[in-house]
């Protein structure tokens, strides 16, 4: 049921045998590929942490092979259990790896019988889009505003998602700047959300996209990129 404790119920994709998995897809543009993770990436994730590191005081980055290790594991026990689809975001010009992002806590909503507003019962009605970071050298390029575009237009157009959430720690300015640029509307702060990187207790900043936003929302990303 909805922890909000109002509305329709709502279930996340986590059942074996019955699960509902988000089915793998390579997503590519003219800046950016993103591609299902493996452990196979592990050792170019590696490389594209241990550049400068100075942007990455908020967000999880691993660091070294162990914990990339762990961190891998991790992501693909999510896929495998229907909650997340984790990608490696690769630089097509240099087939590079370049960092990682997700889409992550798909839910799957129980819908009224015959109820018009449901898609399909086998794509989420909502994902997040998150654990997001890139090497020093790939930030501040085409790179992060494509693969969002990307992600973006395989959720409301190939899942049909009524809405996707972005979130970030509110003291992350810079991350919040980027995600308002990507025409992400603020639905507020959660407050003392959960235990930050630094070890604070975390308020996060809400963002999201709506499938009704969406049309302007690709025109001024697709405008962004040009």
């Amino acid at each position: 049921w909805s922890p909000l404790g109002c509305g329709v119920p709502r279930r996340t994709a986590v059942k074996k045998g019955a699960i509902e998995l988000l089915d793998p897809v390579i997503l590519e543009g003219r800046h950016v590929r993103l591609e299902p993770l493996s452990v196979v990436h592990i050792p170019a994730l590696v490389q594209a942490a241990s550049q400068s590191r100075d942007t990455y005081g908020f967000t999880y980055v691993p660091a070294g092979a162990d914990a990339m290790g762990s961190y891998v594991e991790t992501a693909l026990a999510g896929r495998d259990d229907g909650s997340m689809l984790p990608f490696a975001t690769i630089d097509p010009h240099t087939e590079r790896v370049a960092g990682s992002t997700r889409f992550h806590h798909a839910e799957f909503w129980d819908w009224p019988t015959d109820n018009s507003n449901q898609r399909s019962k086998q794509t989420p009605d909502v994902v997040n889009i998150g654990t997001t970071w890139l090497a020093a050298d790939a930030q501040r390029t085409g790179i992060n505003t494509e693969a969002k575009l990307l992600m973006l237009t395989h959720a409301f157009e190939s899942w049909l998602v009524h809405r996707v959430r972005i979130q970030a720690d509110s003291r992350n300015e810079r991350s919040r700047r980027a995600i308002m640029r990507l025409g992400a509307h603020l639905d507020g702060v959660v407050r003392t959300d959960r235990v930050a990187l630094d070890g604070a207790i975390r308020d996060s900043a809400v963002f999201s996209f709506l499938d009704s936003e969406w049309p302007e929302v690709k025109a001024q990303l697709t405008a962004l990129l040009r």
